[in-house]
């Protein structure tokens, strides 16, 4: 399966933006949907953004839809999620994950994760 590292997180103060990176190594990336999830203090862990394999389709939770764009580059092995109008409740440990079956459901592997906190 794919190793996945994280990187991009960060104190940022409420209203400005961060962009979140995930590379890929192990396996072909471009055979993977691919997914962002959230894990806010006392949570569980959601999904917050999905991309397919050929990155033409993208999926968002409600809480994100709007502010949030997730991308991907086959050629990089690398997953970007944009991050705009940060808010306090955005704040949480962000892993991206890979798929072997939909771009909303089948996460079997994840990153270790970034911490974004959103705060002033």
């Amino acid at each position: 399966q794919l190793q996945l590292a994280e990187s991009g997180g960060g104190l940022v103060q409420p209203g400005n933006s961060l962009t979140l990176s995930c590379v890929a190594t192990g396996r072909i990336f471009s055979s993977y949907n691919m997914g962002w999830f959230r894990q806010a203090p006392g949570k569980e862990r959601e999904l917050i953004a999905g991309i397919d394999w050929s990155g033409r389709h993208t999926w968002y939770g409600d809480s994100v839809k709007g502010r949030f764009t997730v991308s991907r580059d086959n050629a990089k092995d690398t997953v970007l999620l944009q991050m705009k109008r940060l808010k306090p409740e955005d704040s949480g440990i962000y892993y991206c994950a890979s798929s072997g079956a939909t771009m909303t459901s089948g996460y079997d592997n994840w990153g270790q994760g970034t911490q974004v906190t959103v705060s002033s």
